[in-house]
């Protein structure tokens, strides 16, 4: 019977790290119709006329971003979005390259110093996109000719967009531009704030034409600019939606993925969900979906969980709980705890028990657990400095303090850099948002972002998926990688 059992947990460790990929950033690639999951948090950001939709690293902007540039994907979240079965969709701009549909940031940099006005430059993105529609053609040698000729050409570029308006009226269709990565247009704030301000009046001016929309995906830190002090704005603010995942919804899509692994592996852990819910998973097509209580039955969940991990976070109750544990300590500062870090650190724990942990009665040992939240932190601080590379020089002397501490601590570190170490950190691609107030603007900035968090008493805290990628201690917590 002992055999049994160890046979098949080894065979469920496999599966998890078959089923979840060894990265889950999506760089553009259209995604696995199998792994297609919608919380319903993020139906309203794909409904059609939500122009706005802001999200952290890692929630799935630029992966829903491909989805909707995806006919065969959209067919499958039509089902949840019903309008996205009559959309036509073109990306505007995004992560991956297309220079005929869009400017990349070099081309658009060197149009503005060209004189290009942003407004006009996404215009000209528009009028090629909809002359393609309406089988017209405008000048497109090169991108100043198609900005040359928005610019000189109000009254046929109007027409333009009629025709192309009633085109999708009479095909009983609607046209949708989306916009993500905005981010990758400058490294200078106002630069950016111009370019994002601008994509955002014509978005506005695009709803003066019922079939045609545009969808824009901005980083938090880009909403909170002053990219909306344009007159009629609140038409847009007042479609926005937040891209933010339910721990239900976190556990929801690895089950989902799990149920979907290939071959063998999708059967043994099909069979595991059986045993828990005391059915298998819906098939659909060629993949399989998770029944609608199990998406956010928290007892069915904790149970599917249990199923893995077992049932305490070390030989007790005093440790914690696996299914709660597994999502808080990858949470930031503001609570929120994004897919990507969930499925990294799940994957590593598999991985980890299986090589240390092999006689270990469930498939994620609890230590395993813990080094998956170092392997997601390394992972998370490693995506920070890509976004922001001014966060790791100021994260790097505070390496080895322990927190939670008062902000003197901090700010004594932060003193013994270089007494260019502000101003160097200014130099750098979008520098702290706040940087002209010192170092308490940096902490608010830090606090923005989620690494930062204060404490009731004043004290600056780290949530444990920044400590331990930054090398930061806390009594008691996960260890930081040294």
């Amino acid at each position: 019977m002992k055999k049994r059992i160890m046979c098949d947990v080894q065979r469920i460790r496999q599966a998890i790290i078959e089923a979840i990929p060894l990265t889950t950033s999506n760089h553009g690639e259209t995604p696995d119709r199998q792994h297609l999951y919608l919380p319903p948090a993020h139906v309203k950001a794909l409904r059609i006329e939500c122009n706005l939709v802001i999200g952290a690293r890692g929630v799935g902007k630029s992966f829903w971003t491909a989805a909707l540039g995806s006919r065969e994907v959209r067919a499958s979240l039509g089902t949840s979005v019903h309008e996205l079965e009559r959309t036509d969709v073109r990306i505007g701009f995004g992560v991956t390259p297309d220079i005929a549909a869009f400017p990349d940031g070099a081309s658009l940099s060197q149009l503005m110093q060209s004189g290009s006005e942003p407004y006009a430059i996404w215009r000209a993105v528009l009028a090629r996109w909809l002359t393609g529609v309406v089988g017209e053609d405008i000048p497109k040698a090169a991108w100043c000719d198609s900005v040359s000729w928005v610019q000189e050409n109000p009254e046929p570029l109007a027409r333009l967009m009629e025709r192309a308006n009633q085109h999708f009226l009479d095909d009983h269709r609607l046209g949708l531009i989306v916009f993500d990565a905005l981010d990758r247009t400058s490294s200078d704030w106002r630069t950016m704030d111009s370019i994002v301000r601008d994509l955002l009046r014509v978005v506005l001016w695009l709803k003066s034409y019922p079939c045609l929309h545009a969808k824009v995906f901005l980083r938090e830190d880009q909403s909170a600019r002053t990219i909306t002090d344009f007159p009629d704005a609140s038409k847009l603010l007042a479609t926005k939606a937040e891209l933010t995942w339910a721990p239900h919804d976190l556990h929801g899509l690895m089950w989902q993925m799990l149920c979907n692994a290939p071959n063998e592996h999708g059967a043994c852990m099909r069979e595991v969900y059986r045993e828990v819910v005391g059915s298998l998973p819906d098939e659909h097509g060629s993949g399989w979906r998770l029944a609608e209580d199990v998406k956010r039955d928290g007892v069915k969940q904790r149970g599917l969980f249990e199923a893995l991990s077992g049932l305490w976070m070390g030989r007790d109750r005093r440790r914690g709980v696996p299914y709660v544990w597994s999502v808080s300590h990858l949470a930031d500062g503001r609570g929120r705890t994004s897919p990507r870090s969930f499925l990294a650190a799940i994957r590593a724990a598999a991985e980890d028990s299986l090589e240390q942990y092999s006689d270990h009665e469930y498939a994620l040992h609890y230590e395993s657990i813990k080094r998956g939240v170092q392997t997601a932190s390394e992972i998370r601080v490693a995506e920070m400095a890509e976004d922001y590379p001014w966060v790791t020089p100021l994260m790097h002397p505070l390496r080895g303090l322990t927190v939670p501490c008062d902000f003197d601590a901090v700010q004594s570190r932060w003193g013994e850099l270089s007494p260019g170490g502000l101003r160097s950190a200014s130099d750098l691609r979008l520098p702290p948002q706040h940087i002209e107030r010192g170092w308490p603007g940096v902490r608010d900035d830090l606090e923005r972002l989620g690494i930062f968090e204060t404490m009731k008493d004043g004290r600056v805290n780290l949530p444990d998926l920044y400590r331990v990628g930054f090398g930061l201690g806390r009594r008691g917590g996960v260890k930081p990688i040294t």
